[in-house]
């Protein structure tokens, strides 16, 4: 297939200055800062814990080099290609009014979309930084009962939210470097010395350290379901901020000198390394008090704390933090997907852009902030928190990731593809062939587990 590019090429070089990177560390803390989410610290290791440990991990480990590697080295070539926000890329690099623009639009939507709920668990995350602080005390059902009482709480949780969302709009008012590249270069250290002080204490200070260790490790296939393998393939797509442009608009700020496949391994190895210690230091505490590792979704909000009151807020205190600091990353990389839309197509200054936005994207938030409001959906009423996350994390995210794919591997000039890679050697044609016939199909059963479509599984 041909894209046309060549005579829109001249676009590419009449494009106005723009955000760019100040140094490659700068742009490896503040991309492994997009990717570092609650999905590392909350999600992985639940569903981890659901699916049963080290089975579970080794799909994922596989997973991220299959489909996560391969489609964030697509949305890095696109945007850099481009130097454009995820509606420009498709714009540019095929034709100003082609439909595959469309794919930029879903991204900027997903953005706004996502962070509209997930300030909304950041909000909690920082909530409980400060319950940590003045420490955890009563039965076990108390301690769980203070996560169904926030949640229900809707003042207490729309002043979370709006705290979180001012901090966001805070960082990404002040620009590439001066807000995003700054604050991903402070608080992706601090979050890592903090992950690996936890995980130090979980290996060296518990009992529960060799069990965390054997269950994350120590593969038992008889727990490998179906179920298990599709989850672990979907969850090393989302954790890697795919498919939502979050990746193709931090690399339209990337210099030309760097490469792209190295900054892409870079990126996906630290985000697997931290999911993986976030694990550890958790599942110590959990095996520590021999608790259920199959705690499922309330394992951070519900379970941890009950363990927390045993070890006290130099423990807990940290922990929520790291669960902060981790959220706010990835938070200010969903701003920015739609900020940028903003400034390269509307013309709008960033402060403007991202003031408007983030209040707009706040008021939306609010919809989820409110537990008590809810509406028929899936044949039962749900709230809006619900319906958002269902519809972002089983329709748009897939779909853009899944489009992406085909785009780079199908419709962008091939030349132009080389000229990011690096070479057309047989690193470059094996890129291709994953894009074009690997990818794509798993993340469309991605796509279709999460519509419960797959024949061959039991919903």
């Amino acid at each position: 297939m041909t894209d046309g590019s060549d005579m829109y090429q001249p676009e590419l070089e009449r494009a106005p200055a723009r955000g760019i990177w100040g140094s490659r560390v700068g742009f490896i803390l503040a991309a492994t800062g997009s990717a570092i989410g609650l999905g590392n610290i909350w999600k992985f290791p639940y569903i981890t814990g659901v699916y049963g440990g080290g089975a579970f991990v080794l799909v994922y480990l596989i997973s991220v080099v299959i489909v996560g590697l391969p489609l964030m080295i697509a949305e890095l070539m696109i945007g850099r290609h481009s130097k454009k926000n995820p509606v420009g890329a498709f714009k540019t690099l095929h034709h100003p009014r082609s439909p595959w623009q469309l794919t930029g639009w879903l991204g900027v939507l997903s953005g706004f979309v996502i962070l509209s709920f997930y300030s909304v668990v950041a909000g909690w995350a920082m909530a409980y930084i400060f319950k940590s602080a003045a420490g955890f005390s009563g039965t076990a059902e108390q301690i769980q009962g203070e996560y169904g009482a926030l949640v229900a709480d809707p003042a207490l949780s729309i002043l979370w939210h709006t705290i979180f969302m001012v901090l966001c709009i805070g960082i990404v008012a002040g620009g590439v470097q001066r807000g995003i590249e700054r604050w991903s270069k402070i608080l992706m250290p601090t979050l890592f010395a903090i992950l690996l002080g936890l995980m130090a204490y979980g290996l060296f200070w518990t009992d529960g350290g060799a069990r965390a260790m054997n269950f994350l490790f120590k593969p038992d296939f008889s727990k490998l379901s179906a179920e298990a393998a599709l989850s672990a393939l979907g969850h090393a797509f989302f954790t890697l901020s795919l498919g939502m442009g979050a990746m193709l608009t931090y690399g339209s700020y990337m210099r030309r000198d760097e490469s792209i496949t190295r900054d892409a391994i870079t990126v996906s190895v630290l985000d697997t390394v931290i999911a993986l210690i976030a694990g550890i230091a958790i599942y110590a505490l959990v095996f520590n008090f021999d608790t259920d590792p199959a705690a499922g979704p309330g394992l951070i909000f519900q379970t941890l704390p009950v363990l927390f009151a045993e070890t006290g807020p130099w423990i807990s205190v940290p922990f929520f933090i790291l669960l902060t600091f981790a959220a706010l990353t990835s938070g200010i990389s969903l701003l920015e997907v739609v900020v940028s839309y903003f400034i390269d197509e509307r013309r709008w200054g960033r402060i403007k852009s991202t003031l408007i936005l983030g209040t707009a994207i706040y008021l939306f938030g609010l919809l989820s902030a409110v537990a008590a409001l809810t509406v028929p959906f899936r044949g039962k009423q749900q709230g809006f928190f619900d319906i958002f996350d269902f519809i972002s994390t089983n329709y748009m995210l897939p779909i853009g990731g899944f489009l992406t794919c085909l785009f780079a591997a199908w419709v962008m000039k091939k030349a132009s593809m080389i000229s990011e890679f690096g070479s057309g050697g047989i690193m470059f044609k094996g890129l291709v062939f994953v894009l074009r016939f690997v990818t794509p199909v798993a993340v469309l059963l991605v796509l279709l587990h999460g519509l419960e479509l797959l024949p061959f599984m039991e919903y």
